[in-house]
């Protein structure tokens, strides 16, 4: 993990999710993802998709990306970006909604980028309006 100042470009968070992308291991799909977040600590973890011939077993770059953090000691995050090299702007699946609900705050922003300067923004909220959070389970 590399740590960062507070005011962080968002450059810095796209590339690392580009050289996450970099690694990513999608020779089923060739749909490769990079993900990274920058924690509340400061600190930037990165993640890729990693397929499996077993397609349910297939773990998405947010996914990892988050469980790497946590792995660190890190459970808190600040934004996460995702980046692709697809023509159009790829937002984070149903299941990495879910697991970017349980670790980021509603109004945290997940941006997704591509290899042509594009990208799109959204709010957690945005992304799954009432999610089942851990505020659920008191």
């Amino acid at each position: 993990m590399a740590k960062v100042e507070q005011n962080l470009n968002i450059s810095a968070l796209e590339l690392a999710a580009k050289n996450a992308y970099n690694n990513a291991y999608a020779p089923y799909s060739n749909f490769f993802v990079g993900a990274a977040a920058l924690t509340k600590n400061g600190n930037i973890v990165s993640g890729c998709n990693v397929e499996n011939a077993s397609y349910g077993l297939t773990v998405c770059a947010e996914r990892n990306c988050i469980a790497q953090a946590v792995i660190n000691g890190e459970q808190q995050f600040q934004t996460l970006v995702i980046y692709t090299e697809q023509e159009k702007l790829t937002p984070p699946c149903g299941a990495c909604r879910q697991v970017i609900a349980e670790f980021l705050d509603q109004s945290a922003i997940v941006t997704a980028v591509n290899h042509l300067d594009q990208q799109i923004s959204w709010t957690v909220k945005q992304l799954l309006p009432d999610a089942f959070t851990p505020k659920d389970l008191e």
